[in-house]
């Protein structure tokens, strides 16, 4: 029998109708899914069921072989396919067709504020799992940028609940387009790396409902999520894998979430709790591979051999194993068992035209100041780079030089290519003498989980020495561009540990002082996924946020230093000047407090809804961040002109629209993001002073204007009412501030909720 629905189910698609009268009703597509769903489950035994709810391997768990359903194979993500590693460890399998394009991070993605981009990015992250057989990939990460500190922020898409959720969306549909399920995470308040498996977080239920989860609510019940990964903290003194309220409760009743919750890589922690509370899928535990426990440690995963035995001895009923078995049948419809599957590409042209344009997109410049020069007015922007007096440029940086594609945690990659930027700039500016100088020694490791870094980090020089060559070189130079920042090592941006301070790291302050005094020419392209403390700023004439931005990095940077790219990136998190100006460090909650038994750190939220922006809106004018939550600026100028609204006043049932021109007044086509804003005007209760509600990225060519329509409803004016348990709204007066960062608001408009 099992040889002849294997034949049946290999064969579907040259079946007569007569034929396929004669298939399962589980195999028979003209069925309804669910109705194709119960059939299978009530064919499966009690050892199917249990098999298919727990990892047989790192990365895969088993299907239903007697009735014809492929192994599931899961994979990290999410921005990029991850190299295949052994059955049971963590070492790479040694093949040669697990390379892949290694996307932008994140917060490139999210500094786009294109919800095109992310579109592209699904489709083609989808491709290429397509390819390598994978029928899971697990992210996107929507986890709130809470503190700079966070080492996995760089995963992450920043600071707002609003751009995170406009920006997930599409990803996730682009995702599941091609048949591979996105599995979002990690839900939820995985906002530390520190001893991530033991912080209980404490955060009132608006924050939570409000900054937290709006994100993965969006992935769900827009996007159509087919998979959520558990987070490895706490909540309410329960892990998240097996959380009542957060998976039970939220997840699946409000949000009528059908698809399947997937543990983090050892997020599961008890029997009990992964049956009743909302677990579907056990992947990870022991993940040190078959050296602890059982021969067979896959058999001892807390809903394995232990849910059988409880179900056996009557502990638990199958109310609970039916449910999850069903949510991973329909996944299995929707991923292995799905027929006319696009077609996957791997390392495709198409695929590095995607990455380059995300990247390029998302590269934010942060400053450009005016240089002495030779023109009519007697000074220029430093950027673009102006290729008749930049005759010798000298890079100085180990970032340079270094691939950030390796390394970082599970989102580690096996990169076809990565353009170093270095090589990047020395190709662009062929006409131009481009020298290198290593500057600091951040990173000597030579490989990570089995990749080796493409050029040797190995340095015996001094730092005195380092600097001395850095600043003799840059006294000679016309222009230097310092390419540094962090580096995804340990306590940089980096999975399992968050950064122990937020100075720049390593001696690069020291070099950047010492190039200054003999060069003020100096660009700074900074590598990272979190803000840093920039003491030389005043000094620094011109800073680029460059991201850890995948294959294309050193093509994209030395395109927009080229001006061949005009920058149009926009920062997705608040850029502080200190590390007081962040609403979670300034109220002493982070990192928390260990319990007397020091099992467990309470972290409470202190700041409650006003994280970033939201908090730095509430402090004095002298206290204002380096850089406010969706700046950048561009080659070109823009004017934004006066708002309008179709109405002066709206109602429950009601939406309103604001209109505004914006007009390209510079020279040199570029694209501006236009941001609205929502402000009550008198709460009752407790709000921030704004809070984004809408945007849209506009193209325009010089001299262009064009008309630019933000359209909300009533959830862009309503709280969480934590009392209530209900999203609510105070009739009275509202303000629209249109502009084109958080503090940069060019346009008002009042009108009023009745």
């Amino acid at each position: 029998m099992k040889h002849l629905v294997l034949t049946i189910v290999a064969g579907l698609g040259c079946l007569s109708p007569l034929q396929a009268q004669t298939l399962p009703v589980y195999l028979d597509e003209s069925k309804p899914l669910e109705q194709r769903i119960d059939d299978a489950l009530s064919r499966m035994t009690l050892d199917e069921k249990i098999a298919v709810i727990h990892a047989q391997s790192k990365f895969s768990s088993p299907g239903v072989k007697r009735l014809g359903f492929p192994d599931l194979w899961t994979d990290d993500g999410p921005h990029g396919v991850r190299p295949d590693v052994l059955w049971d460890e963590w070492e790479q399998a040694g093949q040669t067709n697990d390379s892949c394009v290694a996307f932008p991070a994140l917060t490139c993605l999210a500094a786009t504020w294109n919800p095109a981009m992310a579109r592209l990015y699904g489709e083609s992250l989808g491709e290429e799992a397509l390819y390598r057989g994978k029928n899971v990939i697990l992210g996107p990460g929507v986890n709130i940028y809470r503190t700079p500190l966070g080492g996995r922020n760089f995963e992450y898409m920043g600071e707002d609940p609003l751009l995170a959720s406009r920006m997930v969306v599409p990803y996730v549909q682009g995702l599941q387009s091609k048949g591979v399920a996105a599995c979002v995470k990690h839900y939820a308040l995985n906002n530390d790396e520190e001893y991530r498996h033991q912080v209980n977080v404490k955060v009132s239920d608006r924050a939570l409902h409000e900054i937290y989860l709006p994100a993965f609510r969006a992935a769900v019940q827009e996007g159509g999520a087919w998979a959520i990964m558990g987070a490895y903290n706490l909540y309410n003194n329960q892990h998240n894998c097996h959380n009542e309220m957060m998976l039970n409760k939220i997840l699946k009743q409000d949000w009528g979430f059908d698809g399947v919750v997937i543990s983090d890589w050892g997020g599961c922690h008890d029997t009990d709790e992964a049956v009743r509370n909302g677990l579907d899928l056990e992947f990870g535990t022991w993940t040190d591979g078959l050296t602890m426990g059982k021969t067979n440690a896959y058999d001892a995963y807390y809903l394995a051999d232990a849910y059988k035995q409880g179900i056996r001895e009557g502990r638990y009923t199958t109310k609970e194993l039916d449910d999850k078995v069903r949510r991973v049948l329909r996944l299995f419809y929707r991923t292995t068992m799905r027929r006319n599957k696009p077609v996957g590409f791997l390392c495709s042209d198409a695929h590095y035209e995607a990455a380059l344009k995300i990247a390029q997109e998302g590269i934010v410049l942060l400053k450009n100041a005016t240089i002495p020069d030779g023109s009519p007015s007697g000074k220029r922007n430093l950027l673009p780079i102006n290729p008749t007096e930049a005759r010798s440029i000298l890079v100085v940086g180990e970032n340079a030089i270094k691939m950030m594609t390796v390394g970082g945690g599970s989102s580690s990659l096996k990169a076809q290519r990565e353009i170093l930027p270095l090589d990047g700039i020395k190709a662009r500016f062929k006409s131009a003498t481009v020298d290198y100088a290593r500057g600091y020694v951040g990173d000597t490791i030579q490989s990570y989980n089995g990749v080796t870094v493409g050029r040797s980090l190995y340095e015996t020089r001094s730092q005195a020495e380092l600097t001395a060559e850095a600043v003799d070189k840059a006294r000679r130079a016309d222009i230097v561009v310092f390419i540094g920042g962090l580096n995804k090592s340990d306590y940089q941006d980096c999975e399992g540990h968050d950064r122990k301070n937020y100075d720049m790291p390593y001696a690069q302050n020291e070099v950047v002082e010492a190039i200054l005094k003999v060069n003020p020419r100096l660009v700074f392209v900074n590598i990272s996924g979190n803000g840093i403390a920039l003491p030389w700023l005043a000094k620094v004439p011109a800073v680029v946020q460059a991201w850890f931005i995948g294959s294309e990095a050193g093509e994209a940077i030395a395109s927009v230093l080229a001006g061949d790219v005009n920058p149009s990136g926009k920062l997705p998190f608040t850029w502080y000047a200190s590390l007081n100006q962040c609403g979670a460090h300034a109220t002493g909650s982070y990192p928390g407090t260990w319990r007397p038994d020091h099992r467990v750190i309470d972290e409470e939220y202190r700041e409650d809804i006003f994280v970033g922006y939201r908090w730095t809106d509430r402090l004095k004018a002298k206290d204002k961040p380096l850089f406010p939550f969706g700046h950048g600026l561009s080659y070109t100028t823009f004017k934004l002109g006066r708002v309008t609204a179709d109405k002066v006043s709206m109602g429950a049932a009601d939406s309103l629209t604001f209109t505004i021109p914006v007009s390209n007044t510079g020279s040199v086509a570029g694209a501006e993001t236009v941001q609205l804003y929502i402000s009550e005007k008198q709460p009752k209760g407790e709000r921030p002073v704004k809070e984004l509600k809408a945007f849209q990225k506009v193209f325009l060519k010089p001299g262009e204007t064009r008309l630019v329509s933000l359209t909300i409803g009533k959830e862009a004016l309503s709280h969480y009412d934590g009392g209530t348990g209900r999203w609510t709204i105070s009739p009275g007066a509202f303000e629209a501030l249109v502009g084109t960062s958080a503090a940069d608001i060019a346009a008002r408009c009042k009108f009023t909720f009745k």
